[in-house]
């Protein structure tokens, strides 16, 4: 088992250390609670400019270039990530370096200059044109479905903003946004690696010690009142449609979650999963498939991906609501089952080797409160069993979870078409559900 030592500083920052003397090389990962649906109303995409500000300079490093340079010196390189819920920032490091490596971490969320606003507005504008067609219009699939999923909230707006919200960003909008979230109570540290755990609570402790802040106001819940299938077509000038299938799924915790993430892997987890099997390699109508799961305190989304030719685009969304009834309606054979559950645990032990993905585990998934040892989702996964599979299934694929995005050149009669189908997945869908 993997050795892990906790604790939580007086101003109630906590810190993970996640020993792995087999690397060479460490990661450090600071998760802090704020995303985009912590967001001010008209300030959609704040959170993930602030993130991104906060690389602008320092105190004790006032460019980006003296920054970045820190952290290479130290044998790492930095990096960010926003999303709906969290914001991360994180480093390879060497493990010599570990300590060193957070002082310039402190540096950057206590002490930035929150210098250049106008020249990251332009980076960030361009950033969000990568979303939009030659009308204006947002094109990007998960944007789309994250808008039928929850219209009229924040996790239905896209986390990078609109080209208004961005335009409109003022330091004091950032002071305010790093005020509110950006405090120790609401923020995890993990450190991964060859690791001294005294030396990096230590550190910790010298760096961060000082820092503190109220609590952060809770984020509004999302409704959800969806009573029937929703879909969205948008116009694109490309060779293919992209398509997004999206179910409304669990919310972060519920016990389905576990069950959720094997009905991935049987629909897209590898070369013999269901939609790939029938996508590509029988119809041959599609290159790739992915599908995703997400979940939030109240809310999650199950999402299919893929991309094919305008001409197809029928005969793709009538496989993918087939599979998706196939296992609302029929058990699994138990040699797929164990096959799936198989591939599963190689991934968890191949995790055992990422400090990313260790840094993850035991540092996001303290932040969320939905913390599990490597062995507790072994133990929890391989009791799943087919009739588990069916009766979740039955549960995430239901008809008034369900939620489609095309964007592409595609056609009316095809549009009608798809619309015929998710009437007829309606009526025909197993009940109750």
């Amino acid at each position: 088992m993997i050795n892990c030592h906790k604790k939580t500083l007086d101003n109630g920052l906590r810190v993970a250390v996640v020993i792995l003397p087999h690397l060479h090389s460490a990661e450090i990962a600071i998760y802090l609670k704020v995303g985009s649906r912590h967001d001010p109303p008209g300030k959609e995409g704040l959170s993930h400019f602030l993130e991104h500000m906060l690389f602008r300079g320092t105190a004790d490093y006032p460019t980006t270039l003296e920054l970045e340079t820190a952290f290479e010196a130290l044998g790492g390189s930095v990096n960010a990530a926003t999303d709906a819920d969290s914001t991360c920032f994180y480093a390879r490091i060497h493990p010599r370096h570990a300590a060193e490596g957070l002082g310039i971490f402190a540096s950057m969320l206590l002490r930035p200059t929150l210098s250049g606003i106008e020249v990251e507005k332009r980076i960030i504008t361009e950033e969000a044109l990568e979303d939009t067609n030659e009308k204006g219009e947002d094109i990007n699939p998960d944007n789309l479905a994250s808008r039928l999923l929850w219209p009229d909230h924040p996790l239905g707006m896209p986390t990078v903003g609109t080209l208004a919200s961005i335009a409109g960003f003022t330091e004091q909008d950032l002071l305010e946004q790093t005020a509110r979230y950006y405090v120790p109570a609401n923020t995890v540290i993990a450190v991964a690696g060859d690791i001294v755990p005294e030396a990096i609570f230590s550190a910790c402790e010298a760096f961060f010690g000082g820092w503190n802040g109220p609590l952060p106001p809770e984020a509004a819940p999302a409704p959800e009142n969806q009573q029937s299938p929703r879909s969205m077509f948008v116009k694109d000038m490309d060779s293919q449609i992209t398509l997004q299938v999206a179910f409304r799924a669990f919310r972060r915790g519920d016990r389905r979650i576990a069950v959720s993430r094997l009905i991935r892997r049987v629909l897209c987890g590898g070369g013999s999963s269901r939609l790939l099997m029938s996508l590509r390699e029988r119809l041959g109508i599609a290159y790739s498939v992915n599908a995703s799961l997400s979940a939030y305190d109240e809310s999650g989304c199950f999402a299919v991906d893929l991309a094919t030719a305008p001409e197809n685009l029928t005969l793709a969304v009538k496989q993918v609501l087939l599979e998706t009834r196939l296992l609302a309606s029929e058990p699994m054979d138990a040699e797929e089952l164990e096959r799936v559950k198989q591939g599963y645990f190689f991934d968890l032990d191949y995790s055992r080797d990422s400090t990313y993905e260790m840094g993850a585990r035991y540092g996001w998934g303290e932040l969320m409160g939905v913390f599990t040892t490597i062995e507790q989702d072994q133990e929890e996964s391989a009791a799943v069993t087919a009739e588990d599979i069916m009766e979740t299934a039955r549960e995430l694929f239901a008809p008034p979870a369900l939620n489609l995005v095309a964007v592409g050149p595609w056609k009316t009669p095809a549009r009608r078409e798809v619309e015929r189908l998710l009437r007829e997945y309606e009526r025909d869908y197993p009940s109750p559900w």
